[in-house]
């Protein structure tokens, strides 16, 4: 197979660097043997366009980054919003990075989408005024903002923050290229913009714990107008930001007029029975027990040392909660859904019924949906 005549090898080495990744492990993630890679490295003629696009994958990078000629200039192959989450976790893994990347590059094809889309009824960025209340006044002002009602699930909640102007992708629980890494501690993260902000969940095997991070990534961005990324530590914090970030998303969650619906005269004695006594309540606002009994503490309406018990009994016995096994082909065209939620599928496929984009461009829009695929996900929008 003929040779590319030349790829740079300083965005190559640059590509190596920022990513962590040893020569050693590229060679193993896209099956090109070291020698050849090295050869690249040195300026030699050594690599195919069929390989070229395997790196290209790896690093989510446009071949034609690897051709142009020059160094690379970091402040503009990464964001603003880029540079500001990796340096609060230097420890970013190189799968998490590419992720963010594309994050901030769907976000950009939806931009891109919506301008050329006429009589668009996609929103404008356009946050409600929280400059001097407090982080409990901002999540109940949030939540009257975009019109919750008293019974939710994630998809309402997304649907509701998506209305802001607000893009909410969730990760693939399965294999693919929108996945987290199960040993990862990043549970989402945020990518801020004054014209089209970015929140991305984590997909666990319970809904309550995404609907949690949704509010606290809504947080950042609607209180602190800066990007973030956050751990299991970070929901858990007492302190800064991430305190704040925490008390926005138990209000909007658990406003006081949802916390009144709790009976307090049928709370059993025992903690371990906390949950089934929560669990109507947990079920219709889409909230651990844990988020639930914080509110009732702040409240007044539980001790610390109820909640402290609480908490230890729940350390000793967690829930048993099932993986995220197997692969839902059964269900691929609605993959694109979850994935992306509504603002953005429905942006590319009226793109696709006005012929703005080709099926092939949807198809990549969609995470490589297939053509079939394309079609059973529009009748769906079609109401067939």
């Amino acid at each position: 197979m003929e040779r590319l005549d030349f790829v740079n090898p300083q965005r190559l080495e640059w590509c190596l660097y920022d990513s962590g990744i040893a020569v050693s492990e590229c060679s193993a993630l896209t099956g090109i043997s070291e020698a050849t890679l090295q050869n690249a490295l040195h300026g030699s003629a050594s690599l195919t366009f069929k390989q070229l696009g395997k790196l290209s994958n790896l690093f989510g990078r446009g071949v034609l980054f690897f051709l142009e000629p020059g160094p690379v200039l970091e402040t503009a192959v990464h964001s603003h919003a880029f540079r500001t989450i990796a340096n609060q976790k230097a420890e970013l893994t190189p799968k998490i990075k590419t992720l963010i990347q594309r994050a901030e590059s769907q976000k950009n094809i939806f931009l891109s989408l919506k301008e050329d889309l006429e009589d668009s009824y996609f929103p404008a960025f356009s946050p409600p005024p929280l400059d001097g209340i407090s982080a409990e006044t901002a999540g109940e002002t949030v939540r009257r903002w975009i019109g919750l009602g008293p019974r939710n699930t994630f998809d309402s909640y997304r649907r509701a923050v998506e209305s802001l102007g607000i893009l909410v992708f969730r990760s693939n629980g399965y294999l693919g290229k929108w996945v987290i890494e199960k040993d990862s501690p990043i549970l989402g993260f945020s990518l801020y913009d004054e014209s089209c902000p970015v929140i991305v969940v984590r997909k666990r095997a319970s809904e309550a714990p995404q609907c949690f991070t949704l509010f606290h990534e809504l947080a950042h961005i609607l209180l602190h107008r800066t990007s973030s990324i956050d751990e299991n530590r970070d929901f858990k914090s007492t302190e800064g930001r991430e305190r704040e970030a925490n008390i926005f998303a138990a209000n909007i969650l658990v406003p006081l007029h949802l916390l009144d619906e709790v009976d307090d005269k049928s709370k059993p004695e025992d903690v371990s029975l906390y949950d089934n006594w929560l669990l109507p309540y947990r079920k219709a606002w889409c909230v651990s027990s844990d988020v639930i009994l914080l509110r009732l503490l702040a409240a007044g309406r539980l001790s610390k040392y109820a909640y402290t018990s609480y908490s230890e009994w729940k350390d000793t016995n967690p829930p048993d909660i099932p993986e995220l096994t197997g692969h839902p082909t059964r269900h691929r065209h609605r993959e694109p859904m979850h994935i992306f939620g509504d603002t953005f599928v429905r942006a590319v496929l009226e793109s696709l019924g006005s012929r703005k984009i080709t099926l092939s461009k949807a198809s990549s829009y969609l995470d490589g949906l297939k053509i079939n695929d394309i079609h059973s996900l529009e009748s769906i929008y079609a109401g067939v």
